[in-house]
């Protein structure tokens, strides 16, 4: 079997327009792979999974019999996106951010859009990610959310819609800079033939959002990542990012607030601390200030932090902008602050809390996909055609008991890549999460993480549940 008589079905597929037929950008690689035995594109398949492995790429699951360490699984054939079609998502994705930016901004000071009844309070306030501790702080240069991985689909017809924003402690660009490195050994003569866009410079572009926070007088600030520890589901990006950008990898316990700083403990005394790259969540960052039982956070930083004598990345209380149902505001806060119609669409969307959408919801809940507002990694989730009455009953409740706490969504027939199952090639469905730097400019890196539902007929692509990832080629202008 090769690619040729591969069938794309009645979905967008990112390869192929028809059976046979590959999209112009595509043709180079559907050639190359065509030219491979099966035998030899396995071959290649298991060589570029060990080259990961030994990379120590692999990511955690809590709780799992089967141990904690997985292997995160990769698929060769890559997704392809046209110059076009990145040059809208790239425009889209810039007004997005800025437009959360503002939002975030104005939500934690004088809150215009509430008191013009832009997004009602209640839905604010009640957000898990809202903290009023963050009220008044002004983050260097007026930036709140300098990290973002933005979630995309593509339905049946090829329309791009975001499918969540994710400003808290967005992860999986490791996976996208080692994906490329193996693939340029596993396809080499593919990436002679075709321009595609590099993505390695994104830790440099990393480093330089992250020195932007660090007082301007400063010669030589020091820049810090901090993980929660080697337990962390993305412990081994913490360390790969900190490794790429040359700044030391720190856990709460390096960390001490004296003298009015945030000071990190070496053999030779303290050290202060400029900016932080935290991968902690608000709540366990600072005991004194959020979670009083909180081991991992640092003691007096959020008094530091409101002093302006650290910058953190991203700001705290961003989190609030990540709620699903704040989410459904966005498109109105890119109208409200800037004056413009979203470029990019979001998904439609249904608020269980609005009586009239919620009795919508509970009547088609065989049709929908329900969220938790603040759920990740594919859990606190029903997907209705693929669910048993039991479920849906399950789910009817808890939207009743706590209608502010659910959206739906209808169930989008997301596009697919031909990836390689076993000795087949199998249409699987991929969603994409580029990553976007909020420096002293916005910068999207060119392409993102393509993650992919590789059990057949799946939607949910998230590792933890069954999903891998691919690599993303961005064709240059």
């Amino acid at each position: 079997m090769n690619l040729h008589d591969y069938e794309p079905g009645d979905f967008y597929d990112e390869l192929f327009i028809e059976q046979g037929q590959p999209r112009l950008d595509a043709i180079p690689l559907v050639d190359r792979i065509n030219s491979l035995s099966m035998e030899e594109l396995q071959r290649r398949q298991q060589s570029a999974q060990i080259a990961l492995f030994k990379m120590g790429v692999t990511f955690n699951v809590y709780g799992d019999t089967q141990g904690t360490e997985r292997i995160f699984p990769f698929d060769i054939i890559p997704r392809i996106v046209s110059a076009n079609e990145w040059a809208k998502l790239e425009k889209g994705l810039k007004q997005r951010i800025y437009a959360l930016n503002l939002f975030l901004a104005d939500i934690y000071d004088e809150q215009k859009i509430i008191r013009d009844s832009v997004i009602p309070a209640e839905l604010i306030y009640s957000a898990t990610g809202f903290f009023k501790q963050c009220m008044g702080v002004k983050p260097p240069e007026g930036i709140w959310c300098h990290i973002t991985g933005t979630d995309l689909v593509r339905d049946r017809a090829g329309e791009w819609y975001v499918l969540e924003d994710n400003l808290r402690c967005p992860s999986g660009v490791s996976y996208v800079l080692e994906s490329r490195r193996v693939m340029k050994s596993t396809l080499p003569l593919v990436f002679e033939t075709m321009n595609i866009q590099p993505v390695e410079e994104y830790p440099s572009h990393l480093l330089e959002t992250l020195l932007n926070l660090a007082p301007h007088h400063l010669p030589d600030p020091t820049v810090v990542l901090l993980t929660p520890g080697i337990y962390n589901s993305a412990y081994f990006e913490q360390s790969f990012l900190a490794q790429q950008m040359g700044v030391e990898l720190v856990e709460g316990r390096d960390l001490v607030v004296s003298d009015g700083y945030l000071q990190m403990r070496t053999t030779k005394g303290l050290k202060r601390v400029d900016v932080v790259y935290r991968r902690i969540d608000d709540d366990f960052i600072d005991p004194l200030a959020f979670r009083a039982d909180s081991l991992l956070g640092i003691p007096g930083l959020m008094e530091v932090y409101r002093a302006g004598r650290v910058g953190l990345a991203n700001a705290l209380g961003t989190g609030v902008a990540d709620d699903k149902v704040i989410y459904s505001f966005v498109p109105a806060m890119i109208r409200y602050y800037l004056g413009e119609e979203p470029i990019l669409a979001n998904v439609p969307t249904y608020l269980c809390w609005e009586p009239q959408q919620q009795s919508h919801v509970l009547a088609n809940l065989d049709k929908l996909v329900v969220k938790c507002a603040n759920e990740s990694g594919g859990y606190g989730m029903l997907i209705g055609p693929h669910s048993t009455q039991a479920q849906r009953d399950e789910f009817a409740e808890k939207i009743k008991a706590q209608p502010r706490n659910y959206i739906a969504q209808p169930t989008l027939s997301l596009s697919r890549v031909p990836s390689l199952i076993g000795d087949q090639f199998e249409g699987c469905h991929v969603d994409l999460r580029p990553y976007v730097l909020y420096g002293k400019e916005i910068y999207v890196n060119p392409g993102g993480l393509t993650r992919v539902a590789l059990k057949k007929g799946s939607l949910v692509v998230n590792s933890s549940q069954g999903g891998g990832s691919k690599d993303t080629w961005v064709i240059c202008q």
